[in-house]
């Protein structure tokens, strides 16, 4: 008799201890699959925030602009921005552009001052470049040419102001003089990034040049790319297009080549790794022990078909092709609930909600799973390939003990 019909026998036999087998390789392997498409809508996540309020995918700013950074350094800046702009849409990569303003500035409301940063940006442009309005929980978006605010929810709870309060911001002009313009708070918006929450103010683009003194010009253009395009390359394009319009002065980097940006993604990547090594061996060692659990419980059944003449290599194939059987069905039903877990929660999220209270990393309360594919597959055979592994040691070892010692101990 073949010796997979007679593993095949042997599963069906024992229907509670396959069953424990199946379990223990399908729980590793369901963990394995889910933790996988959840580091990789973390990744994800934290990339596209990065893109999204920070860095974008490319950011043109003045070329001494971020060595004086730290002093905000407003006189080195973009002039002209929208001839900049229209260079920067002539590249049919480019998805959407967002030119702003970002400075610190205090807030004065009722005989009390607050910390806080104001962003100027063109509503029109930001609403391509990011959902904004899906965003805010109370009110509308300011219009430009008017005196209006969206604040973060943390910031507005801590001032206490709600839509329609009146707020005003100071701030220090390019020419480092002082200047100060009251808003009217049109909305309360929620950001995902925690640090937006607390301290952002939105406002209209001219209203910051306004309070800034400075006239048609920007701090920085950053810009999404449309999907498969390469940031480093499409910069290194736009640098030509610059030069050739006289535009020297603007310094234009993919995210990769901004420190910041990049060493945050080093730094989830990191984490990714850790983590997932951390529950390869958990799980591995879940699998590894039921399997040899299950095999060192079976000493007197190779006893047995050994004093009924099965060899040694014989019984040590026979238990690596029941291991086989399996692992491949414990590692099957692993992956499909894994991506039946992860399938639900791609589209309705995981809410971390209040335990991300105080996290100031660019993570959202929400992470949304993504399903790999290539790490779907990985896990169901690296599943399968352990579980049979981890058959041959005490198989081998079992197979060595005579067959009349064997039944003996038992």
């Amino acid at each position: 008799m073949k010796l997979s019909k007679i593993a095949l026998r042997n599963i069906t036999r024992n229907k509670r201890r396959s069953l424990l087998s199946i379990v223990a390789i399908a729980v590793a392997a369901m963990s394995i699959a889910f933790l996988f498409s959840f580091l990789e809508g973390y990744k994800n996540d934290l990339a596209d925030n990065l893109h999204t309020y920070y860095s974008g995918e490319i950011r043109v700013r003045h070329k001494d602009y971020g060595k004086n950074e730290y002093l905000n350094p407003l006189h080195l800046r973009i002039e002209s921005f929208r001839g900049v702009i229209e260079e920067i849409e002539k590249n049919d990569a480019v998805e959407a552009v967002s030119p702003r303003i970002s400075f610190p500035t205090g807030i004065y409301r009722k005989e009390d001052t607050y910390k806080a940063i104001g962003m100027g940006v063109d509503f029109q442009y930001e609403k391509a470049y990011q959902n904004l309005e899906d965003r805010i929980i109370e009110g509308v978006l300011p219009e430009m040419g008017k005196n209006q605010a969206l604040i973060g929810v943390e910031l507005a709870r801590d001032i206490g102001v709600k839509t329609g309060d009146k707020i005003t911001m100071i701030s220090t002009t390019m020419r480092r003089g002082s200047n100060a313009i009251t808003f009217r708070i049109t909305g309360i918006v929620s950001f995902p990034v925690q640090a937006f929450n607390k301290s952002y103010l939105l406002v209209p683009l001219d209203r910051a040049q306004k309070l800034l003194r400075m006239n048609d010009s920007v701090t920085e253009i950053i810009m999404k790319l449309k999907k498969g395009s390469s940031g480093s390359e499409i910069a290194g394009q736009l640098v030509a297009a610059f030069r050739a319009a006289g535009r020297e002065e603007l310094e234009t980097l993919s995210w990769e080549e901004i420190g910041t940006s990049y060493s945050f993604i080093e730094m989830a990547s990191v984490t990714y790794n850790f983590m997932a090594l951390f529950f390869f061996i958990l799980a591995s060692s879940v699998i590894i022990n039921t399997t040899m659990m299950v095999i060192y419980e079976r000493t007197r059944e190779i006893g047995t078909i050994g004093a009924m003449g099965m060899i040694r290599g014989e019984i040590v194939r026979l238990f690596f092709i029941e291991a086989l059987f399996l692992s491949f069905i414990g590692s099957l039903i692993g992956v499909l609930i894994g991506i039946g877990i992860t399938i639900p929660l791609s589209i309705v999220g995981i809410n971390f909600g209040s335990a991300m209270e105080g996290v100031s990393i660019e993570i959202s309360e929400k992470i949304y799973p993504s399903l790999s594919l290539r790490s779907t597959i990985f896990v169901f055979f690296y599943s399968v390939m352990v579980a049979s592994l981890a058959s041959l040691i005490p198989s081998s070892k079992a197979a060595r003990v005579e067959p009349a010692e064997a039944l003996r101990n038992m």
